[in-house]
């Protein structure tokens, strides 16, 4: 069973209310066990929202604002904990997650100047994932995931 973004295949959970539907994705989803997830609602954020990004690192927590400056780490801690729980009770191995997204972004994310330059990093929840086993991958090299 795995895990995937739920803008991925269609989900209207966007910052700005839409989804990054992906039909590479979706065909993953009709063929495999799944289970759908958006960090930031689990976290508690409404959609539409404004957008966020990394913007530092307080000890070994990363530091999440929107681009009006208001801090939404708590927040995307907690959605990143929700999903590791439901990826624990259902023993996932997996993840498919939305690249460049300050949860699920792998490999690289914005840099936090809100000027879209990319940085080689991880997401909240991608890291978390990742820390406890889950193997990550994004829609971008879904081709390359092991089914």
């Amino acid at each position: 069973m795995y895990l995937i973004s739920a803008c991925l295949v269609g989900v209207n959970c966007r910052y700005n209310g839409k989804d990054n539907l992906n039909e590479k994705v979706l065909d993953f989803m009709r063929n495999n066990e799944t289970i759908i997830v958006c960090p930031e609602q689990l976290g508690g954020l409404r959609t539409p929202r404004f957008p966020a990004e990394i913007v530092g690192i307080d000890g070994k927590k990363k530091i999440v604002v929107d681009n009006k400056n208001t801090d939404v780490t708590k927040e995307f801690y907690k959605g990143a904990y929700e999903v590791l729980k439901i990826a624990k009770l259902y023993n996932i191995k997996g993840a498919i997650l939305k690249s460049k997204s300050p949860s699920c972004g792998y490999g690289k994310i914005y840099d936090g100047s809100f000027s879209n330059k990319l940085i080689v990093g991880k997401g909240v929840t991608a890291e978390i994932l990742e820390k406890n086993g889950i193997k990550i991958y994004t829609e971008e090299d879904i081709d390359r995931f092991n089914t």
